[in-house]
């Protein structure tokens, strides 16, 4: 009998109100500039990237991520302005802070341990950001759009108490679970 496997990554999530504006944006680069990707799945910064988990073995995943989630605090996070990945990806840009980068370092370290590594992550640093215009944004289209968002101002500042588990339905990703952090800062 052939094993399930579901893909997952494993992400930090604004609040609901953050989420709802980084929302507007990126309907705004669907309408305008043809950039429907990104709204695959919630507005997140991405600390773990897809990967592929055998379903008959998630409850050693969440485990393991509500273990991690309760040996770490939450994490401040600032929104800051908008970056891009050209030719192909816009995001608002996350600051970089001591928290976020221990806590992604961590994060994949314990993933490895159990089996999930991300070759392409491991050769890069991390670069948090939060995507609104994904790679189904034309060269074309990324240049119209970058030039309006790339002094545009947006500031938001929110502290992270979950770890959350995305799970791919086929269609989108979903919510899989949340892992509270063991303190709030």
């Amino acid at each position: 009998m052939a094993q399930i496997t579901n893909r997952y990554f494993i992400a930090l999530l604004p609040p609901l109100d953050i989420q709802t504006r980084v929302r507007e944006i990126q309907q705004h680069f669907a309408e305008h500039y043809g950039s429907r990707g990104a709204l695959r799945s919630p507005p997140h910064i991405t600390l773990q990237p897809p990967f592929l988990w055998n379903a008959d073995r998630v409850s050693q995943l969440e485990m393991l991520l509500g273990n991690f989630a309760q040996q770490r605090s939450s994490v401040p996070i600032v929104l800051d302005g908008f970056g891009a990945f050209s030719p192909r990806v816009i995001y608002v840009n996350v600051r970089k802070s001591p928290e976020l980068l221990s806590v992604q370092a961590c994060l994949m370290a314990q993933c490895e341990s159990i089996g999930i590594v991300d070759p392409v992550s491991k050769a890069r640093p991390f670069a948090p950001h939060m995507t609104v215009a994904f790679r189904d944004l034309t060269r074309q289209n990324f240049k119209a759009a970058w030039m309006q968002f790339q002094h545009q101002k947006l500031y938001f500042e929110f502290t992270a108490t979950d770890l959350t588990l995305l799970l791919h339905n086929g269609k989108q990703w979903t919510i899989h679970a949340n892992f509270p952090f063991a303190c709030k800062n």
